[in-house]
């Protein structure tokens, strides 16, 4: 049996979702005239309470058009040290924005309004302008850690009274929303920019949407262009997002508790020195020996995993891993 726990990105369409792409009705996006593109974006800023979005190849792109559209060069961005924009968009901020960046040790990469306000520059030359707050939900880093919406509201107020924009990486947001039961309409009160990945738990093949207000979006789609993504044909693509949108968000709790069983497992071994709290379908632990040792053992029983440090190992649950397959991985981590 082959149980690939690498990423929740290793998802393959579902029939349905395979048939929805199949029968898209499609035009040219750069012109405005995918109909089904058009759709995916309005119901995904509905959704979130926004007023418009736009259909993107990624997440980093999401991320990195929003920072270019709520900065200006020589400003400075406010984050947790583990966030994706700052650690796996490959220097992104820098390149497209020419923007730097004020690193935070937030708790699981959780990060608080307390911690944010005395790192906000004062109005002085020898400092960069703080314009941007970038929060991200769940924390890839923290293991699946999610912010409430009552954690984020003093954030939102903060930046409010200082004038700062605020986006969401939301590249696991409907994961943060099963957990807490939160309401993703809410989120549109609290941020200028959202980030929501489809191609995820979600399981689309392809994309993500940015959701803001009119006018940003209307200079993402100049900032979308320069950076070569202006598709064509995305209909048949963001069709797969509508169906995700449609079908797969409910199921997401499935991955939670398959996450919870396998954690409760790792919890009893032996080689394995500690668990981080689970609360999504990222599952973060340690182990005694190497981690490179102890994934060629698994990948010798047909489990696919990858590292995160020297003796840390990452598994991540997606619609693709089903009840039989966490019975085959937990049988294998007692043998281990």
């Amino acid at each position: 049996m082959n149980v690939d726990l690498r990423s929740d990105t290793v998802t393959k369409p579902t029939p349905g979702m395979l048939e929805a792409m199949w029968s898209a009705k499609v035009g040219d996006d750069v012109f405005g005239e995918d109909e089904t593109v058009n759709a995916l974006e309005q119901k995904a800023a509905d959704m979130f309470g926004m007023e418009a979005g736009i259909y993107c190849p990624s997440g980093t792109m999401t991320n990195q058009i929003a920072i270019k559209c709520f900065t200006q060069p020589l400003d400075e961005l406010i984050t947790d040290q583990t966030a994706h924009v700052y650690r796996y968009e490959g220097g992104g901020i820098a390149f497209n924005s020419g923007v730097s960046t004020r690193l935070l040790n937030g708790y699981r990469g959780i990060i608080t309004a307390e911690m944010i306000e005395p790192e906000i520059n004062a109005d002085n030359i020898h400092h960069p302008h703080t314009s941007l707050v970038v929060l991200e939900n769940t924390v890839n880093k923290g293991g699946g850690s999610c912010y409430t919406l009552e954690q984020i509201k003093p954030i939102a107020q903060l930046c409010q009274a200082k004038n700062l924009k605020l986006h969401l990486d939301g590249a696991r947001i409907f994961n943060a929303l099963a957990h807490t039961g939160d309401s993703a309409e809410d989120y549109g009160n609290y941020f200028n920019g959202i980030s929501v990945c489809l191609s995820k738990g979600l399981g689309a093949p392809v994309g993500s949407v940015l959701l803001a207000d009119k006018e940003t979006i209307r200079y993402a789609r100049r900032v979308r262009k320069v950076l070569g993504g202006g598709m064509r044909q995305a209909g048949f693509l963001a069709a797969a997002g509508i169906y995700a949108l449609d079908h797969h968000v409910e199921r997401l709790k499935i991955d939670h508790k398959h996450a919870r069983i396998i954690a409760e497992e790792l919890a009893a071994q032996t080689w394995v020195s500690n668990v981080m709290p689970v609360e999504t379908n990222i599952i973060l632990f340690d182990t005694v020996e190497p981690a490179e040792q102890v994934l060629y053992k698994l990948d010798e029983k047909g489990i696919k995993a990858g590292s995160t440090d020297k003796h840390r190992i990452r598994f991540v649950l997606h619609l693709d891993i089903h009840p039989e397959e966490v019975e085959y991985l937990v049988a294998q981590l007692k043998k281990m």
